[in-house]
């Protein structure tokens, strides 16, 4: 099951590695051609790591929560299991309504969201360096 839900962030991952060495070929390109296919692979770039560090989010159903509850002990995955019903709720809450609440009183409750564009951020400058596009 482990190996099953890392598929899918694997995959956001390899597209990503595809989009980041895609850059190298924009040089055989028209300029004007080659503004509006970077911009693409800029954006299947980005795209893709969200997904991927989104999917990793460790409450179940997505694949980062089937992922620890494959390999938690079995106390623990029993307890984490127990919130895929409620999962998509947690993650809106997360991501939405607390944001909206510490807008309203004037603190800044968007911690995850923080959490995801630095992990992002980071994970799109490796992936650029290693590529040799930096």
């Amino acid at each position: 099951m482990v190996l099953v839900a890392a598929a899918g962030p694997a995959m956001n991952i390899c597209l990503a590695i595809v989009a980041a060495l895609s850059f190298h070929l924009l040089v055989y390109l028209p300029v004007t051609i080659a503004q509006w296919v970077a911009l693409n692979l800029k954006n299947a770039l980005v795209i893709n790591f969200v997904l991927a560090v989104f999917n990793l989010f460790p409450v179940p159903p997505p694949d980062g929560g089937r992922i620890a509850v494959g390999m938690l002990p079995n106390a623990l995955a029993k307890h984490l299991a127990r919130l895929e019903p409620y999962g998509m709720i947690i993650l809106i809450g997360l991501l939405i309504f607390l944001p909206l609440l510490g807008s309203q009183l004037g603190l800044d409750l968007g911690f995850v969201s923080h959490l995801i564009s630095i992990s992002t951020n980071a994970f799109i400058g490796t992936i650029l360096r290693l590529t040799g596009n930096i």
